[in-house]
């Protein structure tokens, strides 16, 4: 079943050829045991990539999304892993990535690498950095303090002063048993720990463009603009995941989905 897919604003890539690229890969792994006209390492902004995650909804609009994950193996070729799993987007759908905004319930379309991994439950095998959450854990958007905006936190401090900006990670539920963290908006520059053990960046985040962006454990409902898929996918997903591998996620819409 062919796939038209939507790379509208596609950050950091050359849109001609993404669209080109993703167009023809989707329909050729929907159609096809093997991946021959493109491969995932074709995506925009994939290329150096051994590790694909790719989610497609059905349009921007739609809040809901098909995930699936390929990994290239020793002879060049790529397998399959994971295909066609239900995920949430947005509760407002999918957004070019340049333009989302804090506040917005919406997935960021784009390319992004997968940096690190936190959950309530034990390391599930993964070799990506982890962190087993505790009641210290804290991600932070306050855009008034600019230097701990889209940040990690572990400090015995009540966060009071953040108000809504900020989530107690291990509060959160069961959404995040196990969380692999997008490299959306993450801030650049070195980090250091203060006093209070509050983290700092020396080059902070875009404040505007809102952060915490990551692929979780699914509610059965729409996100505040992660994906999330079933527990039991994303244990795999987690232990499979392995920074030496370079592993990215390529989120976008697309008109048709192929369920087979």
């Amino acid at each position: 079943m062919p796939i038209t897919i939507d790379l509208r604003n596609w950050p950091s890539v050359t849109i001609a050829r993404g669209i080109a690229a993703f167009a023809i890969l989707v329909s050729a792994l929907a159609c096809a045991p093997s991946v021959q006209a493109a491969t995932p390492a074709d995506l925009p902004g994939a290329s150096s990539a051994e590790q694909v995650i790719i989610v497609t909804s059905t349009d921007y609009r739609s809040t809901r999304a098909r995930l699936s994950a390929f990994e290239k193996s020793a002879d060049g070729s790529w397998v399959a892993v994971a295909k066609n799993i239900p995920a949430f987007v947005g509760a407002r759908g999918i957004v070019p990535g340049t333009n989302r905004r804090q506040g917005t319930n919406t997935t960021p379309a784009g390319t992004y690498a997968i940096t690190s991994a936190f959950g309530r439950k034990l390391n599930p095998g993964t070799t990506l950095p982890y962190v087993r959450l505790d009641d210290n854990d804290a991600w932070t958007y306050n855009p008034r303090v600019p230097s701990t905006y889209n940040v990690f936190q572990s400090a015995p401090v009540s966060w009071k002063s953040y108000g809504r900006y900020v989530e107690r990670l291990q509060r959160m539920g069961r959404q995040y048993n196990y969380v692999a963290v997008l490299d959306y908006n993450l801030p650049d520059g070195t980090v250091t720990t203060d006093a209070r053990g509050i983290r700092h960046t020396s080059d902070p985040a875009n404040i505007r463009a809102g952060g915490g962006i990551f692929l979780h454990v699914s509610k059965g409902e729409p996100t505040a603009g992660c994906i999330s898929i079933n527990e039991s996918t994303m244990r795999q997903v987690m232990d499979w995941l392995d920074p030496a591998k370079k592993p990215v996620i390529v989120i976008g819409s697309a008109s048709r989905l192929a369920l087979d």
